[in-house]
């Protein structure tokens, strides 16, 4: 390596000839540099880079992957990525160079982690697995996308559709008179059944965010708990940005609510409270009622279902709970009211009236 001075303003450049990761002959010229000293270590840093399918070990590029990766991610999605690469995917192989990585040993790798066991002594379900999968296949995908071992092995595990569990509106409105006594969680719950949204919506709510005079619920943001601080990031998804129209009883409620809380602020959270906080209340409920135990996420479910009973469109659901009706119609097919039989008997009229 080599860093020359410009005679005309002295400053340094560096100028040179590299391999990319397409195995192609390429020059690179980079200027303005204060030092000889910065331009040899940019050069150095460059050719990492763009050698890292042959000279670096997966380790070292990893730390590039989260570099690149990182600031493109909400916190809690990259935490979750994090987890998997040093849990499952470094102690592996953090000494290898990624060209020396194979197809076979991917396999082997593939074999331990079937055999790992979560915290409660059970096999890793098969979405995790695959995530773990995915996770490795991205890593290799971002240093060569030419070159992936993770590939040719193939993928490990299936994606899982958990068992969609709900409430019947009679369920749910004997589980919520056992919630009366803490006027908090019965008010979160309300929300949370009325209104669909996802927990972590309900949990980053704040005054403002209602207009109850337009009856409206505005959605547009969602709370975290990250490493033991709170964190406010945006919904899930875009579509999960939206404005929800609430029954009048469900207004009046919560402006009681409201006037119950001390010093509340309109960018206050109405409902400073953690997730496992309603799980616990969710436990104390059920058991006290004998109502079936269902996920906090399951009140979504329950919501939707009951827009469906009620004879509401997939795409008027859809608009209301943040997703893309097609979804609706794919999730939650099975509880749509069958409409074969009256399709046939409006083909027997039209017959009929044609005289066909």
């Amino acid at each position: 390596m080599a860093a020359f001075k410009n005679k005309d303003n002295g400053t340094w450049y560096v100028q040179f000839r590299y391999t990319d990761w397409k195995g192609e002959r390429q020059q690179k010229l980079k200027r303005g540099f204060a030092t000889k000293r910065e331009a040899l270590e940019w050069e150095r840093e460059f050719l990492m880079e763009k050698q890292a399918d042959v000279n670096m070990t997966f380790e070292s590029f990893v730390a590039l992957y989260e570099r690149d990766i990182k600031p493109k991610l909400k916190l809690n999605t990259w935490l979750t990525k994090e987890s998997i690469i040093k849990k499952k995917i470094l102690p592996y192989f953090a000494k290898r160079k990624l060209s020396e990585i194979t197809a076979k040993d991917i396999m082997r790798w593939q074999n331990e982690i079937r055999e790992m066991r979560d915290c409660h002594g059970k096999p890793l379900s098969k979405t995790y697995l695959k995530a773990v999968h995915n996770q490795l296949s991205a890593i290799f995908n971002h240093a060569v996308r030419y070159f992936n071992p993770a590939r040719q092995a193939g993928n490990m595990g299936a994606e899982e559709r958990k068992e969609m569990l709900f409430w019947t509106r009679e369920e749910y409105t004997k589980f919520s008179e056992a919630m009366m006594d803490k006027p908090l969680s019965f008010y979160a719950f309300e929300v949370l059944y009325w209104c669909g949204i996802r927990e972590g919506e309900l949990l980053a709510l704040t005054p403002a965010d209602f207009d109850f005079e337009k009856r409206t619920l505005t959605i547009n943001k969602s709370y975290q708990r990250l490493n033991k601080q709170d964190v406010i990031t945006t919904p899930k998804t875009p579509k999960s940005n939206r404005v929800i129209q609430m029954p009048q009883f469900l207004c009046d409620e919560l402006q009681d609510y409201l006037k119950q809380l001390y010093g509340v602020e309109p960018d206050s959270r109405m409902f400073p409270i953690s997730k496992s906080y309603l799980h616990r209340e969710m436990d104390r409920g059920c058991k006290q009622t004998g109502v079936k135990r269902i996920r906090i996420h399951d009140l979504r479910h329950s919501h939707i279902s009951l827009l469906i009973d009620m004879g509401f469109t997939a795409l008027a659901i859809a608009e209301r709970v943040g997703h893309e009706s097609i979804d609706i119609t794919y999730r939650y097919a099975h509880l749509f009211p069958t409409r074969q039989v009256e399709m046939a008997d409006k083909l027997d009229s039209l017959k009929n009236e044609k005289g066909v």
